[in-house]
Order: C-alpha cells, then sequence, then structure tokens
C-alpha cells in the first residue's frame, strides 16, 4: 500500500530535544511506513521516515497565498514518494496550495490551534472550502467549534484528542513523597499566563514554608530559544518573588519534573485549543492547578482546578488551599491519572486509522462535498 504522507508546519523541528507539541503527537502516532515530511534537521527521531524539505529560490506559478516556498518543496517530495493520503498539520494554506498542485489526491487537514487565526481559514468562505475538499480533524471539540462557526449545520470535522503515550511516562512518585514544588513548564510567554504564574507564587510562598516555586522553558521550544523583552521583565520579578527559572529543558526532562512535583500549573490566558501540558501534568501525578480557558475544561473534567489567571489573587488563593491540603493533592492526583488514561495514544491510532481509510477512499473530496 502507499504510504502517507504527513506535513509539518514549518517551524516545527521533528527531532530530540527540539520538538514541539505537534511534531511529539506526530511521532507517537506515525503508523508503519508514514513518512514525515518537515524543515531540515541534523538528527531526526528514530523509527520514522523524515523527509527534509529543502526550499528553492522561488515558488512556481501554482503557489496562491502564503504558502510559499515551504509548500513547493512539500511538493516536490510529494510527487516522488506518490503517497495515498497527505495529511497536513495546521497548516491551512499549505493545504490549499498542495490541494491545487494535487487536485485528485486525497488530503486531510489536521488542526491543532485556532482555525479563524490561520492563514488560508479566517472566514467561512475559506473553511468551506477545504472543507468540500479535504477531510479535517480537530484535536479538541473547541478547535472544532471554530472551524465550523458561520458554516451550515451539520458541518463535517472530526475530532481525534491529542494523546499521550503512557507506557513512556517516567515513574510518578505518590502524592504523599512527592516534592513541595509548584511547577509551570511551557512557552514563558503571557499567552501562556507566566507572569501571573511569577505573581501567585510570590504572593503565596511566603506562607509555605518548605516550598519551591520552578519555571521551565523558554519564549520558544529549543534550546536555541531567543531572549525576548518579557523575559528580561520576567527575571527580576521572578528572583523578588523566589521562583527558579530554569530555562528551556527537553521534553523526557520536563516529564521527569513534572511526575515528583506536587502542584503544576497551566494558567494560560490565550484560549488552549487543547492543554498537552495540562494532560502530562494530570498523567504525570501532579495535582494540577488550569484555566477554564478554550479547550482545559473538556480535557480535564473534574480532574483539576479550574482558576482563571486574572486576577492573580484567584490563583494565588487556589496554590495555597492545594498546598496546604494534602488530601486535595492527593484525590485530584488520582482523579487526573484516570482521567489521562482516556487519551492513551492506543486509542488515537486506531480513530486515526480509520479517518484515514475514510479519506483514501473519498478521493480527492472532503465529506462537505
Amino acid at each position: 500500500m502507499a504510504p502517507v504522507v504527513t506535513v509539518l508546519p514549518p517551524r516545527e523541528r521533528f527531532a530530540p530535544g527540539q520538538a514541539g507539541a505537534i511534531s511529539l503527537l506526530v511521532r507517537r502516532l506515525a503508523d508503519v511506513g508514514d513518512v514525515v515530511v518537515g524543515t531540515a534537521v541534523a538528527a531526526p527521531f528514530d523509527g520514522v521516515t523524515f523527509r527534509p524539505a529543502v526550499p528553492g529560490l522561488w515558488p512556481p506559478a501554482w503557489i496562491a497565498g502564503g504558502a510559499g516556498r515551504y509548500a513547493a518543496a512539500v511538493a516536490r517530495i510529494v510527487r516522488a514518494v506518490r503517497p495515498a493520503l497527505v495529511e497536513i498539520h495546521n497548516r491551512p494554506d499549505v493545504a490549499w496550495a498542495l490541494a491545487r498542485r494535487f487536485p485528485r489526491l486525497p488530503m486531510m487537514l489536521v488542526l491543532h490551534n485556532d482555525p479563524q487565526a490561520m492563514r488560508g481559514a479566517t472566514s467561512p468562505v475559506l473553511r468551506a472550502a477545504i472543507l468540500r475538499r479535504m477531510r479535517v480533524v480537530a484535536v479538541s471539540g473547541w478547535v472544532r467549534g471554530r472551524f465550523v462557526a458561520g458554516l451550515p449545520t451539520g458541518a463535517g470535522v472530526d475530532v481525534v484528542p491529542n494523546c499521550i503515550d503512557l507506557a513512556g511516562l517516567p515513574p510518578a512518585l505518590p502524592p504523599a513523597g512527592r516534592d513541595r514544588t509548584i511547577l509551570f513548564a511551557g512557552r514563558v510567554v503571557a499567552d501562556k499566563g507566566a507572569d501571573a504564574f511569577v505573581a501567585a507564587c510570590g504572593a503565596v510562598l511566603p506562607d509555605l514554608p518548605g516550598w519551591r516555586a520552578r519555571m521551565i522553558g523558554a519564549d520558544r521550544f529549543g534550546p536555541d530559544s531567543p531572549d525576548t523583552p518579557f523575559l528580561e521583565a520576567l527575571r527580576p520579578l521572578a528572583r523578588a518573588a523566589g521562583v527558579d527559572m530554569a530555562g528551556y529543558r527537553p521534553h523526557d526532562r520536563v516529564l521527569a519534573e513534572m511526575a515528583r512535583a506536587a502542584i503544576v500549573v497551566v494558567p494560560s490566558r490565550w484560549p488552549e485549543p487543547f492543554g498537552l501540558t495540562a494532560l502530562e501534568a494530570m498523567a504525570c501525578g501532579a495535582a494540577l492547578v488550569a484555566s477554564p480557558r478554550g479547550g482545559l475544561p473538556d480535557l480535564v473534567g473534574d480532574a483539576a482546578l479550574l482558576v482563571p489567571p486574572d486576577p492573580e489573587t484567584g490563583l494565588a488563593d487556589a496554590i495555597r488551599d492545594l498546598a496546604r491540603s494534602a488530601d486535595r493533592r492527593a484525590d485530584l492526583s488520582a482523579r487526573g491519572r484516570a482521567r489521562a488514561r482516556l487519551f492513551d495514544c492506543a486509542a488515537a491510532r486506531t480513530t486515526l486509522r480509520g479517518l484515514r481509510r475514510a479519506g483514501i477512499a473519498a478521493g480527492g473530496a472532503g465529506p462537505g462535498a
């Protein structure tokens, strides 16, 4: 059978120590024979065929919109591989450019973020055109709702939640033996509520002898993440609050710290399309405090405290109360681990295979055709 070509967004890096959330998910769900296409990296993940998309000097005439040279480089690989289906992640503009170049080739667009903020999907007219041409998959009900907004009732977008490889997680300490650490892990930007975390920890740490607060992350994924004005302004505030800023750490190190920390906080201001960090924290047995934005409420259910990041007084009260109650932390830890089991990768692989088969059977048309 012909392979499936999986196309990453150009900013993703399909390599250990550099991978963002989409690359990690693609690696977890990769099937036998899949060919992953993305920006060139020195040492891609083992066990999955990877082809670097190397842009030429200019795009050919069939390119439209902002997809540009990256879509042209992907097209050259597609032409050489001759896949049964092309699965494009998080780039409607690239998907549409490839659809124009290969009008009969089955395609599937997988959305990880708000489609209304993406080039090529900002209006209902554009989204309807995409849906007529290819199958569309969203990682959460919230993302699905954003895609179908303004479209006829019944517009077909499938939901395949992000997943986690439970068997690959580090051993988690029991609630009673966990470090008295309040942990933030993720991009250190305002949208993720990094400054709200610092302010809340500064308010609670004087009331919590023996506890510490720690931030893991940088402006973006990878050890070469640049410094930013936001980070420069946050560092003195973190020092004054007693928050340790550890900087970027590889994904396995992040999971190891989640498996030891008593509390993980996900204080996002922007609507999280899914909330993979929250899922990882639950799977690792931490008691979770999360924002009630985007897809987070549906993800965590009753397995977390849902608290807005602003004003930080509410976040501080939630962290303080949770730190003072070992029973409440143990209860959330148990609920979180049970909730995370619903998102194991085995079920997601089965669902994705079925959608790929349906897409191949439909040919170059989506369910809205």
